[in-house]
């Protein structure tokens, strides 16, 4: 597990080191203009010992100073790996093997198509300078994600066509291309198509990568995916107070989740867990086992929810309308009343918008991202208005980065059930799973299942 707030690096800690060291060097060089001070004088009589224990002070002052910068100011960042949340490791297992145990014998169900056709996010937009590669996986490809010395982000297939080097690794960004790290063929990052082979005479015609179509708005790099190689059919909303800085990056958290994609999303119109796995306070932490326990019944969340598709001509995107109160010791705490407009667009894309007169205005963006059949990428960022202090929005981020994480749990350790037993209340995950079809077609690709055998 790795978290961050943006983290104190191996270089800061050398840095501030560093700053110790020479904090001893310069008081114990002497000062040919002050070398009769009164204070030089002081230094010089004060010993080994106690001077270092000045300059460890001051490391110390400046690791808490900039520790609290950050706190106070910078960015929140919470990865987790597939395996840190969502399973329970005992009889001396570690998260790993007790992970990968229920992988092994999870019975997976009858699944729909795995691979749904949207926009999908693939990286944020800060995380890829001008001149720089990045290798992801989406959607069960490898791709190479570069930015061009244009500013612009492009996508293609990260396999060299010629041998198979892997252009993410290794390659570099010339231009608007990309070149190959194996034998410098270089690649045009908006058509694919090869431009130079620097031993060739001739680039031939058919020389060329796959070129996902991409574009970056809100912060982030978003691919299109069709199992029938089609064009987009509706496009991802641009969110203008982002466009225009009015709302600013805050954080960001990221899980991998071991189920369909489908069933992340479902939980929208599962209008029935919000009051028996939500409702139980964020103090009371994220292990399904303890978040009843008495001890933290004094604090309580109250839901309020409905879920609705939209129609023509936004048919593909979907609403749930969250309105959510905080009781403590029993009592009603009208300030921190929260209401929440969670507008779904295609499959992988959620704007959760908040608006509040006095916590103030901004969206958190839930993106899905296949990276195989039964593993997703979710990725939450918050962005804020500037005038907030950054520790509100940071705050929501965390609570809500709590409430997932009781999800997932779930989510790692279930069955997709595709004839589920629902009562007459439960009649909106069915409407839900009407509507989320739309993204499959004929060719969608599908999970295939092995023989089952105990090798593995």
């Amino acid at each position: 597990m790795r978290i961050y707030s943006e983290n104190m690096s191996t270089g800061k800690v050398a840095l501030i080191i560093g700053l110790g060291v020479a904090t001893i060097l310069i008081l114990q060089s002497e000062d040919p203009l002050d070398s009769g001070g009164n204070g030089y004088q002081i230094w010089r009589e004060t010993g080994l010992l106690a001077r270092a224990v000045v300059c460890i002070i001051t490391g110390v002052s400046l690791f808490v100073v900039g520790w609290l910068h950050r706190l106070l100011f910078g960015p929140l960042v919470l990865l987790r790996g597939a395996d840190d949340v969502g399973y329970i490791a005992e009889d001396g297992r570690s998260r790993a093997q007790a992970a990968n145990e229920v992988r092994r014998r999870r019975k997976t169900g009858e699944l729909p198509p795995v691979y749904p056709n949207g926009w999908y996010r693939v990286l944020d937009s800060h995380m890829l300078p001008r001149g720089e590669v990045k290798s992801v996986s989406v959607l069960g490809e490898q791709v190479a994600v570069f930015r061009g010395q244009d500013g612009e982000a492009y996508v293609v297939d990260a396999y060299c066509p010629h041998l198979g080097a892997n252009l993410a690794v290794g390659g570099r960004v010339v231009g608007s291309c990309i070149e190959c790290p194996f034998h410098g063929w270089q690649f045009r990052g908006n058509d694919g198509k090869c431009v130079r082979i620097p031993y060739a005479e001739k680039v031939p015609e058919f020389a060329k990568v796959r070129c996902w179509r991409s574009c970056e708005l809100n912060g982030q790099i978003m691919v299109w995916f069709h199992c029938d190689g089609e064009d987009p059919q509706w496009i991802v909303p641009e969110q203008q107070e982002i466009a225009k800085g009015e709302w600013v990056y805050r954080g960001r958290t990221e899980h991998f989740i071991n189920a369909h994609i489908e069933e992340i999303p479902e939980n929208a119109a599962d209008i029935a867990h919000l009051a028996h796995l939500h409702t139980p306070g964020i103090v009371s932490g994220v292990d399904l086992r303890y978040t009843n326990s008495k001890t933290w019944e004094f604090l309580r969340h109250d839901w309020k929810v409905q879920w609705k598709p939209e129609s023509e001509p936004n048919k593909h995107c979907s609403q749930m309308l969250v309105k959510h109160a905080l009781t403590v010791f029993g009592c009603h705490w009208p300030l921190l009343d929260v209401r929440v407009v969670a507008r779904q667009v295609g499959p992988g894309v959620v704007f959760l918008l908040f608006d509040h007169s006095f916590l103030g205005r901004g969206v958190i963006m839930q993106c899905v991202t296949p990276v195989e059949p039964l593993l997703q990428c979710v990725a939450h960022t918050i962005f804020y208005q500037s005038n907030i202090p950054p520790l509100v929005p940071k705050f929501i981020l965390k609570a809500e980065c709590i409430q997932f994480e009781r999800d997932v749990m779930i989510w790692n350790n279930k069955k997709y059930i595709s004839k589920p037993l629902l009562v007459k209340e439960d009649s909106a995950i069915q409407k839900h799973r009407r509507w989320f079809s739309q993204f499959y077609s004929e060719n969608s690709p599908r999970l295939q299942h092995q023989r089952d055998t105990l090798d593995f």
